[in-house]
C-alpha cells in the first residue's frame, strides 16, 4: 500500500490547513467548507497524475489536436455527512465521474465516549467493477468508517485501483485501511498525517468534528 503525505511538500494545500486547523476561523462554515473543497480540488490534480491515459483525436475549428486524456473510468465515493464538501472538490476535477455515496456514522457505546462503533444505513452507488475507487472523506482516525464504506460499495463490483483520499489521519487510521484495503492496488492520500488519537478517537491536534464545522452540531 502506498502512502502519500501532501504536507511533506510544500504547497498551497499548508495554507488551506493551517486556515481550516484555527480556532477562530472555524466560527464561519463557509470558508471552512470551501476550504475542505479546495484540499479536494488539489488532491483530485495530484491523482490526476496517477492515472492511466490514452490519445484523442480533437476537431479544432482550424485541425485535428491529439489529447492524452485519462483512460480510467472513476467512481467517486464518499461517506455522509462529513464528506460532502470534500466529494464536490474532487468532483469538480472529476467532472464526468461516477457517484456513491453511503450514510457511515460514529455512535459511542459508553456514556464516557470512548468506546465507538460505526453505524451503517444508506448506499448509492453505481457499480465499481473494473474502475478506479476513489473514497474521499476528510477524517481518517480509527479507519472503521473508511472500511465500512469500501465494503459497501465493493458490493457493487471489484475496482481496479482504490485511492483512499483525507484531509488529516491518524497512523491507527492508516493501519486500519493497511489490514483492511488490498494493498496491492490501494493508495492513502492525506494532507497531513497528525499523531494520533485522544480517548474519544478524534485526531489530534486535527481540527475537531469535520461534519459539525461544515454543517452544525447534531444530536
Amino acid at each position: 500500500m502506498k502512502i502519500i503525505d501532501l504536507s511533506k511538500q510544500n504547497s498551497i494545500i499548508n495554507q488551506y490547513m493551517a486556515e481550516m486547523r484555527d480556532a477562530g476561523y472555524q466560527q464561519n462554515r463557509l470558508l471552512f467548507r470551501n476550504n475542505i473543497t479546495r484540499v479536494g480540488e488539489m488532491m483530485a490534480y495530484e491523482i490526476s497524475k496517477t492515472l492511466d491515459y490514452e490519445p484523442r483525436d480533437v476537431t479544432t475549428p482550424l485541425g485535428t489536436a491529439s489529447v492524452s486524456v485519462p483512460a480510467d473510468r472513476i467512481i467517486l465515493a464518499t461517506i455522509f455527512r462529513a464528506g460532502l464538501p470534500f466529494h464536490n472538490g474532487f468532483l469538480n476535477v472529476f467532472d464526468h465521474a461516477g457517484n456513491a455515496f453511503v450514510s457511515a456514522y460514529r455512535e459511542y457505546k459508553d456514556e464516557s465516549h470512548t468506546e465507538v462503533g460505526i453505524h451503517v444505513e444508506y448506499l448509492a452507488t453505481p457499480s465499481v467493477d473494473g474502475k478506479t475507487l476513489i473514497i474521499a472523506d476528510p477524517m481518517l482516525a480509527t479507519g472503521g468508517s473508511m472500511e465500512l464504506g469500501y465494503k459497501a460499495f465493493i458490493t457493487r463490483g471489484t475496482p481496479k485501483r482504490i485511492h483512499v483520499a483525507c484531509v488529516i489521519a491518524a497512523p491507527e487510521g492508516i493501519e486500519h485501511v493497511r489490514n483492511t484495503f488490498p494493498g496491492d492496488k490501494t493508495t492513502v492520500w492525506c494532507a497531513a498525517i497528525d499523531p494520533g488519537m485522544n480517548e474519544h478517537k478524534y485526531i489530534v491536534p486535527g481540527f475537531g468534528d469535520a461534519g459539525d464545522l461544515c454543517y452544525g452540531g447534531k444530536l
